[in-house]
């Protein structure tokens, strides 16, 4: 599988460390109780199909960049650096 980094360009996914889905990113608030740390650190969804995941570009640049890809294929239909997670995803080339 080969990831395209929008930093380095597209590289072999051994160059990445995979950390699991992108709601990971989504830390529950200051204060928030108990319960939302709970579901944060121990409850995932193991959908087949489009799924949005966080890997780390360790080989890299260092970046952490969100992927967009199907757990079926592994088919890649978009990557975007963490940071920009508000911005919409950039389409990219099938891998």
């Amino acid at each position: 599988m080969r990831i395209n980094c929008p930093l380095c360009g597209t590289r072999d996914r051994r160059e990445f460390t995979y950390y699991g889905d992108a709601v990971y990113a989504d830390r529950p608030a200051d204060g928030a109780p108990i319960e939302a740390w709970d579901d944060y650190l121990h409850l995932r969804d193991n959908p087949a199909g489009e799924t949005r995941d966080l890997w780390y570009h360790e080989m890299g640049c260092s970046s952490w960049i969100e992927v967009t890809r199907n757990t079926v294929t592994h088919e890649i239909s978009a990557t975007r650096l963490l940071t920009d997670r508000k911005a919409p995803a950039k389409k990219g080339k099938k891998t």
